[in-house]
């Protein structure tokens, strides 16, 4: 399709404010449709899907010493309802994306659409890596780190012994999920603004270094004050970092040949 067909497109689509307006109601009503119905299924399912959430603690404390306490009368109750907005936030979020992305979608040529859905698919695969990071790596870290910070009682100290709320448990679970989630998302954004042209592959190369440092502060913040759970962070961010290097670089290139092939395809026609 050429450029004036693509523009003579973007002109049938055209539509008065107060269509946009209703048509944007209607994409609000479907994506908050979506969400709550995800979050009212979420919650009849709470109790097995906290049951999941626990399994790394189990698995280094062991289920004899798999102990979780609530000392609020709603407490657990209201755990089973910030689980099940959580759990529709992941379930629901293909149809609230996908409900912008068909509101926007008009408005824009068919090689931005094209650019514009690899990211909007690559966005939670990436936050779901981030995730997978927590629970398989993070977590049973922290766990172990905790475990041994008790103290046996004795005929001059106290037993310490952990025991944790539950609302805790499921509060710094999603701070973290959510932490490395949006750290995850470090090549979708950087691949981003290379192909819009603010940065370069060759500026990414230049402040490697300066990453890298960056990288092990980030770690140092989210993860315990332990080597093995700052590596977790901070190894995977550097990886991604280079990743994003590359992708960058292949951005450059195709959108290099694209330019070649439009200028090519200009020359040629008023030979013709």
């Amino acid at each position: 399709m050429s450029p004036e067909d693509e523009e003579k497109a973007i002109e049938a689509t055209k539509a008065p404010l107060m269509d946009h307006l209703i048509e944007l109601r209607g994409r609000l009503i479907k994506a908050i449709a979506a969400f709550a119905l995800a979050a009212i299924v979420c919650f009849f399912f709470a109790k097995y899907i906290y049951n999941v959430l626990t399994w790394p603690y189990i698995w280094v404390a062991g289920p004899e010493n798999s102990k979780f306490i609530y000392t609020g009368l709603l407490e657990y109750f209201i755990v089973q309802l910030k689980l099940a907005m959580f759990g529709a936030a992941f379930i629901a979020f293909p149809i609230i994306a996908g409900q912008i992305y068909m509101f926007v979608a008009p408005g824009l040529y068919r090689n931005e659409r094209h650019a514009f859905l690899p990211y909007l698919v690559a966005t939670p695969i990436f936050f779901l890596m981030g995730a997978a990071i927590v629970y398989f790596v993070v977590w049973p870290m922290l766990t172990r780190f905790s475990l041994g910070m008790q103290q046996l009682g004795g005929p001059d100290q106290a037993t310490i012994e952990l025991l944790p709320k539950v609302e805790d448990y499921l509060s710094l679970m999603m701070k973290l999920v959510l932490a490395f989630g949006i750290a995850f998302q470090l090549p979708v954004i950087l691949t981003l603004l290379g192909r819009v042209g603010l940065i370069t592959s060759d500026q990414l190369k230049s402040k490697r270094r300066y990453f890298i440092v960056i990288a092990f502060v980030i770690a140092a913040i989210l993860t315990p004050p332990d080597v093995l759970s700052q590596m977790s962070l901070a190894l995977p961010l550097v990886a991604l970092y280079e990743g994003s290097v590359w992708s960058v670089r292949w951005v450059e290139k195709r959108a290099a040949a694209e330019r070649a092939a439009s200028a090519a395809a200009a020359t040629a026609k008023p030979a013709e």
